[in-house]
């Protein structure tokens, strides 16, 4: 049996950050994920993909920001079991948590982080004649890696954040690039709308709303597709469509430990810690839901750091734990290096 302080289920960013804060309390983290590599979708779905609210980064790929945690969480030496599915959770007499996975690994500890992004997804689908015949044929529903449509005519239908972001980045190494949305107003943020609408002036994007994607068309694969906009039929010659709808979310075992569940997401106490109905498991990330949740990488990250002082009172009772800024303190890997703060800092603090 694998035993540790946390287990946190989710190998995605939060959890993954999780590990860093963590560390900085001298706890031990172990995580579990369905997946076969750390990184939750930004490595799975969509490690080339731009990220632009991570402090400090301008813009930063969803794979290298994944790179970067694993760095940063190596000097605590976390312990992973990736390629299985956390299916059961039991409650100990001792008060400690026993998760066995899908393949019959069991982990205890006495605090649980449920930090597992969406859950278990799927895409979105458009409800279109002929749609699997061109499954991998034409059509895609993410994209992992953009090289593939370098020199491609390349369609997408959608109108949140993913659609909007892919057509800005794919519109400098696609030949052409068209963006199809059923209304005129966007659910992106609003920058990257006004990106679009700067990359159709220029003639780099080419637009079309309010309109859908009624058709698809090719023998053996995808050769083009229907658009009809104001009740008139267009058919548009592409390599690629790719519909961007988002994912739906299930929550799958999960949804069978007792956890007081809402529209697919796990209840949390925001005001104090994002301690589930369980006391001992939390849940954080986009996992989690409410009043004033908001979706974002950032608010995991400040979730998991909050998690983490909450399971470190858990885990030692009654003592008491002095917050030290890393400026000051450093930091000390479990693998016993040191971070020492830069003499100048400390000086300039005290």
């Amino acid at each position: 049996m694998i035993t540790t302080d946390i287990l946190i289920i989710g190998a995605g960013p939060t959890g993954l950050f999780a590990v860093f804060e963590a560390g900085l309390l001298k706890l031990k983290c172990h995580l579990i994920d369905a997946l076969p590599q750390p990184g939750g979708q930004c490595s799975e779905i969509y490690p080339k993909k731009p990220i632009y609210d991570i402090p400090a980064f301008p813009e930063i790929l969803a794979g290298d920001l994944t790179k970067n945690l694993m760095e940063q969480i190596k000097q605590f030496e976390p312990g992973f079991t990736l390629g299985e599915r956390a299916d059961t959770l039991e409650k100990t007499e001792d008060g400690q948590f026993i998760v066995t996975t899908n393949k019959g690994t069991k982990h205890k500890a006495p605090v649980v982080a449920i930090a597992a992004g969406l859950g278990s997804f799927e895409p979105r689908k458009p409800l279109l004649e002929n749609l699997d015949k061109y499954e991998d044929k034409g059509i895609a529903y993410l994209i992992k890696n953009p090289e593939v449509y370098r020199d491609k005519k390349v369609v997408i239908a959608g109108g949140g954040d993913s659609a909007l972001d892919w057509s800005i980045f794919l519109s400098d190494i696609a030949k052409e690039v068209t963006l199809v949305h059923r209304r005129n107003e966007f659910r992106g943020a609003l920058d990257s709308v006004e990106k679009v609408q700067e990359l159709k002036n220029v003639g780099k994007i080419n637009l079309i709303t309010p309109a859908e994607i009624t058709g698809l068309h090719g023998e053996d694969a995808l050769t083009a597709v229907t658009v009809t906009k104001d009740g008139l039929d267009n058919k548009i010659e592409t390599d690629a469509f790719i519909p961007l709808f988002g994912l739906s979310p299930k929550l799958g075992p999960l949804g069978e430990w007792g956890l007081e569940i809402e529209k697919n997401a796990i209840k949390v106490n925001n005001a104090l810690d994002y301690q589930t109905n369980i006391p001992g498991v939390f849940a954080i990330g986009d996992i989690n839901t409410y009043p004033g949740k908001l979706k974002l990488i950032l608010c995991g990250f400040h979730e998991a750091t909050l998690m983490c002082q909450a399971a470190y009172q858990i885990i030692n009772p009654g003592k008491r734990y002095v917050l030290k800024y890393t400026t000051v303190s450093g930091i000390d890997g479990f693998d016993g290096t040191r971070k020492e703060a830069p003499k100048a800092v400390v000086k300039a603090i005290e």
